[in-house]
């Protein structure tokens, strides 16, 4: 069984182009110390898988950040991915407010999906705000897809607290030229997938039940992980940049600097005696 991976695959004869995604080993760390309700696990799940697929398809090295912003009791979701499938996200939610079994415009409310695109051959990030539309993940995707690539795609995604999957497939421009019936005919078999099933089986096996019919050339699978590594050095930065005499302040007040990394979920703690080191001029070198 392929774990954590992109399988890219073509429907040969259609101009139709696709993807599945497995996350396992790296949703259960994604997810690990983290308590989610079970709505807000289906919720990010899905929402890992396809950042997962749309990141795929960077070029060049850069990372893909979406943001889910809502004013409902699940109020922020936030997954990133760089060209190397390294994945990372959280999640942030009210329980008071959180009505488990909610449909899922109740529990995001009224908000915006934010795309960030950070790419080194970038002068700066670009950014692209759409408003939520669609009663699923998949179909706020599949707008956003749609209008921001100008192909037909369709998105079908499950997650549980063991497994997050994501299905992928977009309409290339001369699919109707190559059978216009097709992509209505892919669109017709992906209906009948069941989240359970899109969930117990491997992806090859999941391409052989839906399209029995179609001849579905696969590509090498990428690999997946999840990579949320302390950054201690981003932590000193940050410190360097608020400067010694309010770090000195806060710890007069509290007696430690406390930086929690939500996204990671790292805390940091700076005592009193870290200061000299963090705020120690670099040393020069004699040549």
């Amino acid at each position: 069984m392929q774990n954590d991976c992109v399988q890219p695959f073509l429907f040969e004869h259609l101009d139709i182009r696709g993807a599945l995604v497995t996350l396992d080993k790296s949703w259960l760390a994604l997810t690990g110390k983290r308590d989610y309700p079970v709505d807000v696990v289906r919720i990010l799940g899905e929402m890992s898988a396809v950042t997962t697929l749309i990141s795929a398809n960077l070029k060049q090295p850069g990372r893909m950040t979406f943001q889910l912003r809502g004013d409902g009791a699940i109020n922020l979701l936030v997954l990133d991915c760089d060209e190397q499938l390294q994945l990372r996200g959280m999640a942030r939610w009210n329980p008071e407010t959180l009505v488990q079994g909610a449909a899922l415009r109740q529990l995001l409310g009224d908000g915006q999906l934010l795309l960030s695109l950070d790419a080194v051959a970038m002068r700066q990030p670009y950014q692209s705000f759409v408003p939520l539309q669609g009663d699923s993940v998949a179909a706020i995707f599949e707008h956003y897809l749609t209008l921001s690539e100008q192909q037909p795609t369709h998105l079908a995604l499950a997650a549980n607290s063991q497994r997050a999957v994501g299905l992928l497939v977009q309409k290339m421009p001369d699919a109707d030229l190559r059978d216009a019936d097709g992509w209505n005919r892919i669109q017709h078999l992906l209906g009948t997938l069941s989240a359970d099933e899109q969930l117990a089986q491997t992806p090859l096996d999941l391409l052989r039940r839906l399209f029995p019919e179609e001849e579905v050339r696969v590509f090498s699978p990428r690999q997946v992980s999840h990579h949320c590594p302390e950054d201690w050095e981003k932590i000193h930065a940050m410190l360097r940049s608020l400067g010694r005499e309010e770090c000195e302040a806060i710890l007069r007040d509290k007696g430690e600097i406390h930086v929690r990394d939500d996204i990671c979920n790292f805390d940091y703690l700076i005592k009193a005696g870290e200061l000299d080191g963090i705020f120690a001029a670099p040393a020069h070198l004699l040549h």
